[in-house]
């Protein structure tokens, strides 16, 4: 009996391109094209910018003599180190604060952590100016602080309003409510049954935390570190209402810079390098959503 040579099926992997695709490419198209008009345009322009300066003549020639004063100025090198201080103590309490209010959210089902979430969320819903002026008249001089001190009869204490610890309280206050949020969201790859299981052999609450919760809540704390810096990093409300005129943080320098000075080639300077910095946490933020994925 002779054996056939068969064929081999052919697939034809062209498919036909349906209304439904046209539909998907058109939604996620408006939001890249709003991305590239609004964000990426501006970033590649307030680059080209600041290195191609024109000339009193009138020509265009490369310079990088705005980011030689920038960084040969005291002053702005102040400005940029004052805000680097900022956001990490900002970072550092927002974990230090969130971690353990996210803890007691996700393993406590009493009814005080619902007024517990409702306290820590709060500050989302109250603006930053209203937030600033809640804050001078209570830690602010002759505040309620001041005046409580004072029907006691003790000394009163030095205020941090106007100083580096101003924009601290603010920027911990409103950034509050999204890392408790976020850091609840990522207790939730926790399992109860594995808390349990280490409580049944002795395990101490302290160890849970370091051996069984901590492991787990990498990505969420990497994530969620990676949004509080960006948002203090080019924060401007609250360290301008609440911050020392000098020196001061990357936002409120930028704007004096180009209002006040009118010097928009060194306030778009500012900007580039203060974006500089943040790129470096949004590589973070992108590198731990990719891990993540891969992760799965």
């Amino acid at each position: 009996m002779s054996v056939g040579t068969a064929k081999p099926a052919v697939i034809d992997r062209a498919q036909p391109f349906s209304r439904g695709s046209l539909y998907g490419l058109l939604l996620v198209g408006m939001p890249v094209f709003l991305v590239g008009w609004l964000i990426i345009f501006p970033i590649f322009s307030a680059v080209a910018t600041t290195i191609f300066v024109r000339q009193p003549d009138g020509t265009t020639a490369f310079s990088l003599a705005s980011y030689h004063f920038f960084f040969t100025d005291g002053y702005s090198l102040n400005n940029l180190w004052l805000t680097l201080w900022t956001t990490l103590i900002c970072g550092l309490l927002l974990l230090a604060i969130g971690l353990p209010i996210a803890v007691y959210l996700r393993f406590s089902g009493s009814r005080l952590a619902a007024y517990v979430q409702g306290l820590a969320i709060f500050p989302m819903f109250v603006p930053s100016i209203i937030l600033s002026y809640a804050l001078i008249r209570t830690i602010g001089p002759n505040g309620t602080i001041d005046i409580m001190l004072n029907a006691v009869g003790l000394p009163k204490l030095p205020s941090p309003y106007l100083t580096p610890w101003g924009p601290v309280i603010g920027l911990v206050w409103d950034n509050l409510p999204l890392t408790a949020l976020m850091l609840t969201a990522g207790l939730s790859s926790v399992s109860n049954s594995s808390v349990e299981a280490a409580r049944d052999v002795g395990a101490t609450p302290l160890r849970v935390f370091i051996s069984i919760i901590l492991p787990r809540m990498g990505n969420s704390l990497l994530v969620t570190a990676s949004f509080a810096v960006l948002g203090i990093f080019s924060a401007f409300t609250l360290p301008y209402v609440l911050g020392p005129a000098s020196p001061e943080m990357m936002g409120p320098f930028m704007q004096r810079t180009f209002a006040d000075m009118n010097d928009p080639l060194n306030a778009l300077t500012q900007a580039v390098i203060t974006f500089g910095f943040c790129l470096v946490f949004g590589v973070f933020y992108v590198w731990s959503i990719v891990r993540n994925r891969e992760g799965r």
